[in-house]
């Protein structure tokens, strides 16, 4: 088995997964990914698909991620991890698939509008 590749996104967060045979080390921009995310839900959404799928310990993941904030990244990472373990066994979609983590998030911010203060937002109205 060579590095599997796999890329995942949520938001503006673009997630580049590297799988390959190891011990369980994930490393996220260069740096462990609990020190890359103190908070606990963002690392348990990180290592979910490799712990559904019992193979936490089997592979080394290497992240390069970029743009949006912690939660989209770490969501972003989710994804691509689950894709490249589906890339690397087909029998994992099914599990992966029930628990959610085979679909990319569609959600989007919405784009500001012009003479709108945000998005939805309007500017004060005077009657007069």
């Amino acid at each position: 088995m060579e590095v599997i590749n796999a890329l995942g996104r949520r938001k503006t967060a673009v997630a580049r997964v590297y799988l390959k045979k190891g011990k369980g080390n994930i490393v996220v921009n260069d740096k462990d990914y609990k020190q890359y995310f103190p908070i606990t839900t963002l690392q348990t959404s990180v290592t979910k698909p490799l712990s559904l799928t019992n193979s936490a310990t089997d592979f080394d993941v290497t992240v390069t991620v970029e743009g949006g904030g912690i939660t989209g990244q770490a969501e972003a990472i989710s994804l691509g991890i689950a894709r490249a373990l589906v890339e690397y066994n087909a029998e994992n979609k099914p599990t992966l698939r029930a628990a959610g983590l085979m679909t990319r998030d569609p959600r989007m911010v919405e784009r500001k509008k012009f003479g709108q203060k945000k998005a939805r937002k309007r500017f004060q109205f005077s009657k007069r």
